[in-house]
Protein backbone atom coordinates (compact mmCIF):
# COMPACT_ATOMS: atom_id res chain seq x y z
CA UNK A 1 0.00 0.00 0.00
CA UNK A 2 1.43 3.22 -0.69
CA UNK A 3 0.18 4.80 1.93
CA UNK A 4 -2.29 5.06 5.10
CA UNK A 5 -5.78 5.42 4.47
CA UNK A 6 -8.98 5.23 6.09
CA UNK A 7 -12.22 2.50 5.43
CA UNK A 8 -15.68 3.10 6.68
CA UNK A 9 -18.25 0.40 6.46
CA UNK A 10 -21.67 1.34 6.58
CA UNK A 11 -24.45 -1.56 7.98
CA UNK A 12 -27.28 -0.73 6.63
CA UNK A 13 -30.67 -1.63 8.52
CA UNK A 14 -33.58 -2.64 5.37
CA UNK A 15 -36.68 -0.94 6.54
CA UNK A 16 -40.01 -0.11 4.70
CA UNK A 17 -40.20 3.16 2.63
CA UNK A 18 -42.21 5.41 0.99
CA UNK A 19 -40.35 7.42 -1.80
CA UNK A 20 -36.89 7.01 -3.48
CA UNK A 21 -35.83 10.43 -1.31
CA UNK A 22 -36.32 8.14 1.51
CA UNK A 23 -33.41 6.22 0.24
CA UNK A 24 -31.46 8.89 -0.49
CA UNK A 25 -32.03 10.46 2.90
CA UNK A 26 -31.15 7.11 5.11
CA UNK A 27 -27.65 6.34 2.25
CA UNK A 28 -26.94 10.51 3.15
CA UNK A 29 -27.04 10.12 7.17
CA UNK A 30 -24.36 7.57 6.78
CA UNK A 31 -21.82 8.55 4.50
CA UNK A 32 -22.30 12.24 6.81
CA UNK A 33 -21.02 10.04 9.16
CA UNK A 34 -18.08 8.55 7.22
CA UNK A 35 -16.62 11.98 6.65
CA UNK A 36 -12.82 11.77 6.75
CA UNK A 37 -12.80 8.33 5.56
CA UNK A 38 -10.88 7.77 1.93
CA UNK A 39 -13.13 4.65 1.25
CA UNK A 40 -16.45 4.18 2.18
CA UNK A 41 -18.47 0.53 1.67
CA UNK A 42 -21.75 -0.33 1.63
CA UNK A 43 -23.78 -3.62 2.19
CA UNK A 44 -24.21 -6.39 -0.36
CA UNK A 45 -27.83 -6.15 -2.33
CA UNK A 46 -28.65 -3.30 0.87
CA UNK A 47 -31.03 -2.08 -2.81
CA UNK A 48 -33.45 -4.69 -1.65
CA UNK A 49 -35.09 -1.73 0.37
CA UNK A 50 -36.00 -0.29 -3.08
CA UNK A 51 -38.44 -3.10 -3.15
CA UNK A 52 -40.88 -1.67 -0.58
CA UNK A 53 -42.03 1.01 -3.07
CA UNK A 54 -43.54 -1.10 -5.44
CA UNK A 55 -47.29 -1.34 -5.05
CA UNK A 56 -48.43 -4.18 -2.98
CA UNK A 57 -44.58 -5.34 -2.31
CA UNK A 58 -45.71 -7.49 0.92
CA UNK A 59 -47.51 -10.03 -1.00
CA UNK A 60 -45.67 -10.72 -4.20
CA UNK A 61 -43.62 -13.40 -4.02
CA UNK A 62 -39.78 -13.21 -4.07
CA UNK A 63 -38.38 -13.42 -7.77
CA UNK A 64 -40.03 -10.25 -8.55
CA UNK A 65 -37.07 -8.94 -6.59
CA UNK A 66 -35.68 -8.51 -9.92
CA UNK A 67 -37.58 -5.33 -10.57
CA UNK A 68 -35.49 -3.85 -8.06
CA UNK A 69 -33.56 -3.15 -11.58
CA UNK A 70 -36.18 -0.17 -12.56
CA UNK A 71 -33.97 2.07 -10.06
CA UNK A 72 -30.59 1.22 -11.39
CA UNK A 73 -30.32 4.85 -13.32
CA UNK A 74 -31.04 6.69 -10.24
CA UNK A 75 -28.83 4.59 -7.63
CA UNK A 76 -25.92 4.75 -10.22
CA UNK A 77 -26.73 8.80 -10.04
CA UNK A 78 -26.87 8.77 -6.55
CA UNK A 79 -23.65 7.07 -5.85
CA UNK A 80 -21.63 8.81 -8.60
CA UNK A 81 -22.53 12.55 -7.51
CA UNK A 82 -21.73 11.62 -3.87
CA UNK A 83 -18.81 10.06 -4.63
CA UNK A 84 -17.93 13.28 -6.29
CA UNK A 85 -19.10 16.05 -4.16
CA UNK A 86 -17.45 14.16 -1.13
CA UNK A 87 -14.38 13.68 -2.76
CA UNK A 88 -14.21 9.59 -1.68
CA UNK A 89 -14.40 6.18 -3.08
CA UNK A 90 -17.57 4.96 -2.47
CA UNK A 91 -18.57 1.29 -2.72
CA UNK A 92 -22.55 1.50 -3.04
CA UNK A 93 -22.90 -2.17 -2.35
CA UNK A 94 -24.47 -4.75 -4.38
CA UNK A 95 -27.45 -4.08 -6.64
CA UNK A 96 -29.34 -6.34 -8.67
CA UNK A 97 -29.38 -5.80 -12.03
CA UNK A 98 -30.15 -6.55 -15.37
CA UNK A 99 -27.02 -7.06 -17.34
CA UNK A 100 -29.00 -8.94 -20.97
CA UNK A 101 -31.51 -10.17 -22.23
CA UNK A 102 -33.76 -11.94 -19.04
CA UNK A 103 -29.72 -12.09 -17.39
CA UNK A 104 -29.43 -10.67 -13.62
CA UNK A 105 -26.74 -10.40 -11.92
CA UNK A 106 -25.22 -9.13 -8.47
CA UNK A 107 -23.15 -5.97 -9.12
CA UNK A 108 -21.21 -4.32 -7.07
CA UNK A 109 -19.88 -0.89 -7.80
CA UNK A 110 -16.89 1.39 -6.79
CA UNK A 111 -17.65 5.42 -7.87
CA UNK A 112 -14.37 7.64 -7.40
CA UNK A 113 -14.61 11.53 -7.14
CA UNK A 114 -12.59 12.15 -10.67
CA UNK A 115 -15.41 10.25 -12.70
CA UNK A 116 -14.04 6.24 -11.79
CA UNK A 117 -16.06 3.11 -11.96
CA UNK A 118 -15.27 -0.34 -11.37
CA UNK A 119 -18.16 -2.97 -11.09
CA UNK A 120 -17.89 -6.75 -10.03
CA UNK A 121 -20.34 -9.15 -10.91
CA UNK A 122 -20.74 -12.19 -8.20
CA UNK A 123 -19.07 -15.18 -9.23
CA UNK A 124 -20.82 -18.22 -6.56
CA UNK A 125 -23.88 -17.13 -5.78
CA UNK A 126 -25.62 -18.64 -2.59
CA UNK A 127 -28.69 -20.56 -3.39
CA UNK A 128 -31.71 -18.64 -2.84
CA UNK A 129 -29.90 -15.98 -5.35
CA UNK A 130 -31.54 -18.71 -8.22
CA UNK A 131 -35.04 -17.67 -6.74
CA UNK A 132 -34.54 -14.24 -8.19
CA UNK A 133 -33.21 -15.77 -11.54
CA UNK A 134 -29.92 -14.55 -10.64
CA UNK A 135 -27.27 -15.25 -12.71
CA UNK A 136 -23.08 -15.66 -11.82
CA UNK A 137 -20.34 -13.24 -13.34
CA UNK A 138 -17.09 -14.93 -14.55
CA UNK A 139 -14.29 -12.54 -13.53
CA UNK A 140 -11.89 -11.62 -10.59
CA UNK A 141 -10.32 -8.31 -10.72
CA UNK A 142 -8.13 -5.84 -9.11
CA UNK A 143 -9.04 -2.56 -9.22
CA UNK A 144 -6.14 0.48 -8.58
CA UNK A 145 -6.87 3.29 -6.55
CA UNK A 146 -4.14 5.67 -5.67
CA UNK A 147 -3.80 4.32 -2.30
CA UNK A 148 -4.28 0.39 -2.31
CA UNK A 149 -5.37 -1.91 -5.17
CA UNK A 150 -8.49 -3.70 -4.05
CA UNK A 151 -10.85 -6.77 -5.17
CA UNK A 152 -14.25 -7.96 -4.47
CA UNK A 153 -15.64 -11.13 -2.72
CA UNK A 154 -19.34 -10.51 -2.11
CA UNK A 155 -20.48 -12.38 0.78
CA UNK A 156 -20.59 -16.18 -0.25
CA UNK A 157 -17.59 -15.14 -2.84
CA UNK A 158 -15.54 -15.21 0.57
CA UNK A 159 -16.26 -18.80 1.46
CA UNK A 160 -14.41 -19.69 -1.56
CA UNK A 161 -10.14 -19.63 -0.86
CA UNK A 162 -9.95 -19.31 -4.55
CA UNK A 163 -11.80 -16.38 -5.29
CA UNK A 164 -9.37 -14.46 -2.50
CA UNK A 165 -6.53 -16.39 -3.75
CA UNK A 166 -6.84 -14.98 -7.44
CA UNK A 167 -6.92 -11.42 -6.02
CA UNK A 168 -3.84 -11.63 -4.11
CA UNK A 169 -2.20 -13.39 -6.95
CA UNK A 170 -3.43 -9.95 -8.68
CA UNK A 171 -2.28 -7.68 -5.98
CA UNK A 172 -4.90 -7.14 -3.67
CA UNK A 173 -3.77 -5.17 -0.65
CA UNK A 174 -7.86 -4.72 0.71
CA UNK A 175 -10.39 -7.15 -0.19
CA UNK A 176 -14.24 -5.57 -0.42
CA UNK A 177 -16.72 -7.77 1.16
CA UNK A 178 -20.14 -6.56 1.24
CA UNK A 179 -22.47 -9.14 2.36
CA UNK A 180 -26.13 -10.22 3.39
CA UNK A 181 -26.99 -13.31 5.55
CA UNK A 182 -29.98 -14.60 6.41
CA UNK A 183 -29.16 -16.32 9.87
CA UNK A 184 -26.69 -15.49 12.50
CA UNK A 185 -25.24 -19.10 11.13
CA UNK A 186 -24.66 -17.94 8.12
CA UNK A 187 -23.25 -14.67 9.41
CA UNK A 188 -20.50 -16.47 11.32
CA UNK A 189 -19.92 -18.98 8.12
CA UNK A 190 -19.01 -16.01 6.10
CA UNK A 191 -16.92 -13.50 9.09
CA UNK A 192 -15.17 -17.43 9.75
CA UNK A 193 -14.01 -17.36 5.93
CA UNK A 194 -13.11 -13.66 5.91
CA UNK A 195 -10.81 -13.80 8.90
CA UNK A 196 -9.37 -17.29 7.16
CA UNK A 197 -8.93 -15.18 3.58
CA UNK A 198 -7.24 -12.09 5.63
CA UNK A 199 -4.82 -14.80 7.25
CA UNK A 200 -3.80 -16.92 4.33
CA UNK A 201 -3.55 -14.60 2.25
CA UNK A 202 -1.80 -11.56 4.21
CA UNK A 203 -4.04 -9.09 3.31
CA UNK A 204 -7.02 -6.66 4.76
CA UNK A 205 -10.64 -6.94 4.23
CA UNK A 206 -13.62 -4.95 5.07
CA UNK A 207 -17.00 -7.01 5.86
CA UNK A 208 -19.86 -5.05 5.56
CA UNK A 209 -23.06 -6.39 6.68
CA UNK A 210 -26.79 -6.12 6.19
CA UNK A 211 -29.64 -5.46 8.77
CA UNK A 212 -33.50 -5.56 9.59
CA UNK A 213 -36.42 -7.59 8.86
CA UNK A 214 -38.83 -5.77 6.46
CA UNK A 215 -41.20 -7.89 6.13
CA UNK A 216 -43.11 -9.81 3.21
CA UNK A 217 -40.92 -11.56 0.87
CA UNK A 218 -38.26 -10.18 2.00
CA UNK A 219 -35.70 -12.11 3.96
CA UNK A 220 -34.85 -10.72 7.28
CA UNK A 221 -30.50 -10.28 7.73
CA UNK A 222 -28.06 -10.71 10.65
CA UNK A 223 -25.55 -8.13 11.06
CA UNK A 224 -22.14 -7.01 12.65
CA UNK A 225 -19.54 -5.75 10.04
CA UNK A 226 -16.03 -5.80 10.79
CA UNK A 227 -12.33 -4.15 9.36
CA UNK A 228 -10.43 -6.99 9.92
CA UNK A 229 -6.48 -7.90 9.56
CA UNK A 230 -3.51 -10.60 9.80
CA UNK A 231 -3.42 -11.06 13.23
CA UNK A 232 -0.20 -9.20 13.92
CA UNK A 233 1.74 -7.13 16.53
CA UNK A 234 0.86 -3.91 14.25
CA UNK A 235 -2.06 -3.72 15.63
CA UNK A 236 -3.14 -3.85 19.29
CA UNK A 237 -6.57 -5.69 18.94
CA UNK A 238 -4.61 -9.77 18.85
CA UNK A 239 -7.40 -10.93 17.14
CA UNK A 240 -7.16 -9.13 13.89
CA UNK A 241 -10.20 -7.06 14.17
CA UNK A 242 -9.54 -3.61 13.75
CA UNK A 243 -13.19 -2.22 14.27
CA UNK A 244 -16.56 -4.00 14.63
CA UNK A 245 -19.76 -2.81 14.60
CA UNK A 246 -22.98 -3.08 17.37
CA UNK A 247 -25.03 -6.26 16.42
CA UNK A 248 -27.96 -5.22 13.91
CA UNK A 249 -27.74 -1.55 14.17
CA UNK A 250 -27.29 0.65 11.67
CA UNK A 251 -23.61 1.90 12.12
CA UNK A 252 -20.50 3.32 10.88
CA UNK A 253 -17.10 1.98 11.41
CA UNK A 254 -13.56 2.80 10.62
Amino acid sequence: MSRNFTVSACQYIVTEINTFEDFITKVRILLNKSQGADVVIFPELFTIELFTLLKKWQERPISHLTLIDQFTDAYKQLFQQEAKERGQFIIAGSHLEQTGADRYENVAHIWGPDGEHYAHSKTHIFPAERGWYTQEGDKMAVFQLPFAKVGFNICYEAEIPECAATLAEQGAELILTPSATFTEQGFWRVRHCCHARCIENQIYLVHCCLGGNPGGPLPGCWARSSILSPCDVVWKNPQGIIAEAHVNQEDVIS
